[in-house]
């Protein structure tokens, strides 16, 4: 099953202590370009999180935003610079014995001032995080994985369509091909007859020309090319395995084949048949510039 490289993807985790969201969402790319964000404190998670993505995704711009909320300090710490303290309270009371002034400094009024108490976080356990995380993560990805796999669908069925028709339109070229060489026989022969007038035509020689026509303008080698492609296509259409790049490379194939088939046919039924041929070429890739 083929894969669109546009999708997206949401997980949410909710608790008593702490919300965690996950989003995922991608264009098409000719590379693997994973961007990850994470809060400024959580930096360890994003290699984690890239080896991951790996499940999910092997082309494409691919964006992934992780939210961490805590509504619990448990894990900070209050510390109390009781040094300092004391040396602002003396240099309060001999301000307050210099000036007469009353002693009035209480505790509260002591903790407000700048560096007295100091708020530290710990250290978050990284194992505990990445386990908190790594669900979401998953559920994010299942659903991201999900949409990009309903997309290839669509354009699965887009691309059979184009490729039938392409198919189609290669039998009704082989199948004139014959009538071309005919028609050009009695052309020539319809040309000899009037300059020869009442003369006998020599049919070796007829022949001759018709026979260095018919292998001037032959399209079997491309033509069995392009059946042979065509083939090919539709086997990747099943495949499991990311196909795009392929599919590109042999849609330039089936391109240089059809515009030496429309070099060479000299006749316009197949000249419109070529045109035909290139416009479901440039249809199927467009398309496939969205497959992974």
């Amino acid at each position: 099953m083929i894969r669109s490289m546009t999708g997206y993807g949401r997980g949410e985790y909710l608790s008593r202590i702490q919300k965690i969201v996950v989003e995922i969402k991608s264009v098409n790319n000719r590379y693997n370009d994973i961007n990850i964000r994470v809060p400024r404190t959580c930096l360890f998670l994003e290699e984690k999180i890239r080896e991951e993505m790996a499940r999910f995704t092997s082309r494409g711009k691919i964006d992934v935003f992780v939210s961490i909320e805590r509504y619990s300090d448990e894990n900070s710490i209050v510390n109390a610079d009781v040094s300092l303290a004391e040396k602002y309270c003396e240099a309060v009371k001999l301000i307050c014995e210099k000036t007469g002034l009353p002693f009035d400094l209480t505790g509260s009024r002591l903790a407000r001032v700048p560096d007295i108490l100091c708020i530290e976080k710990e250290e978050a356990d990284r194992d505990k995080v990445w386990n908190d995380v790594l669900p979401v993560l998953e559920a994010a990805g299942e659903q991201y994985k999900a949409m990009r796999e309903r997309e290839g669908e669509r354009i699965c069925g887009v691309l059979n369509e184009r490729i039938g028709v392409i198919e189609d339109t290669v039998k009704e070229i082989t199948k004139r091909m014959p009538e071309i060489v005919e028609e050009y026989r009695k052309r020539l022969y319809e040309k000899i007859a009037e300059i020869l007038e009442d003369k006998s035509i020599d049919e070796s020689r007829l022949l001759t020309e018709t026979a260095i026509f018919a292998d001037k303008v032959s399209t079997d080698e491309e033509t069995d090319r392009l059946f042979s492609h065509i083939a090919e296509f539709k086997s990747m259409l099943k495949s499991k395995e990311p196909v795009g790049r392929r599919m590109d490379f042999l849609i330039q194939e089936m391109n240089r084949e059809t515009n030496t088939i429309g070099s060479k046919c000299n006749d316009i039924e197949a000249a419109k048949m070529v045109v035909d041929i290139k416009a479901e070429i440039e249809k199927i890739r467009e398309q496939i510039q969205n497959i992974e």
